[in-house]
Order: C-alpha cells, then sequence, then structure tokens
C-alpha cells in the first residue's frame, strides 16, 4: 500500500453540497482549514461500473489516513443499508481501521447517533463526532486523528464544550 497521506471526505451523494462547501473553506485563503483530498485519485465517472468504482474508492481509502464523514440523516441510511456506495465505503474504512470524524450537519456539537451509519454503531467502532465546522475538525483530524491507533477508546465520542471555545 501506498504512504497514506489523504483525507477522504465520505458522504451521501445527496450531500455533495457540503463536501463542495468543505472544499470552498480549503481554497479560501481566509480560512485555516486545509486538506489533502483522496477524491483526487483514481476518478470514477457517472458511467463507469459499480465493479469500477468500488476498485477505484478502495484505492482512494488505501491513500487516506483519515476519514471525515458528513453526519447527515442520508448518511447514516446509505451507510447502514449494506447496498449503497457508501455502504461500501463505511466497510472499507472499518477493514482499513481509519479514523473518522463524524461532522455533524447541523452544527451539534455532541454525538447524534441519528448521523452515525449502524454498521460503525454495531462495531462499536471508535469514532469522533464534531460540529461542521472548519475549525474543529482541522482540530480533530490534527489530535483525534494522530492518536486514533494508538488508543484503546471504542465507540462514538465527541469534544466537550471548552475545546470549541479554545478554537
Amino acid at each position: 500500500m501506498s504512504y497514506r497521506n489523504k483525507t477522504y471526505v465520505a458522504f451521501a451523494s445527496e450531500n455533495i453540497n457540503l463536501y463542495r462547501l468543505m472544499e470552498a473553506w480549503r481554497d479560501n485563503k481566509n480560512i485555516d482549514f486545509n486538506f489533502y483530498d483522496a477524491h483526487d485519485l483514481y476518478i470514477s465517472r457517472d458511467t463507469s461500473l459499480p465493479a469500477t468504482i468500488k476498485r477505484n474508492l478502495r484505492q482512494r481509502m488505501g491513500n487516506a489516513k483519515q476519514i471525515v464523514l458528513i453526519g447527515t440523516p442520508e448518511a447514516k441510511r446509505k451507510g447502514g443499508d449494506g447496498r449503497s456506495f457508501l455502504a461500501y465505503e463505511i466497510a472499507v474504512m472499518q477493514e482499513f481501521n481509519l479514523p473518522i470524524v463524524i461532522a455533524n450537519h447541523d452544527g451539534d456539537k455532541a454525538v447524534d447517533r441519528n448521523f452515525i451509519p449502524k454498521p460503525l454503531l454495531d462495531a462499536n467502532y471508535y469514532t469522533l463526532s464534531v460540529a461542521f465546522s472548519p475549525a474543529i475538525i482541522r482540530y480533530a483530524l490534527d489530535d483525534y486523528a494522530v492518536n486514533f491507533a494508538s488508543s484503546d477508546n471504542s465507540g462514538p465520542h465527541y469534544y466537550k464544550q471548552s475545546v470549541y471555545d479554545r478554537l
């Protein structure tokens, strides 16, 4: 496997506008937010076969060191339906044992089980829920994600209000 240095952003297709907003944060010189986007690798077309798309998704995640999952009701539904591309991505995230920051689209700072796909909850997978905001997502990628492998935590977690206050 190649060197892992990318951030993989996962989302339900209905929420592509939120992914585009993250790209806008990254591209705005007045916002201190950056990520090395794994979606730049192994491009799939709308006409690609499902097997090709899944292979490309797997290769992208093979280059990822961390995941941002945009937490929405659609992401919960699709991530747990067992047949969508997002469900496939969730399975590969777990297989690769990648840190997953769940960015709650509604700005909620706590764990919101309405946004976390069932396979992550069922596996008691160590995730971190944050508000959908550039400062806290960046902090989580710099803090939680780098300490993920050495942690023995399990299940969903969140930052206390004091972390948000410091940011």
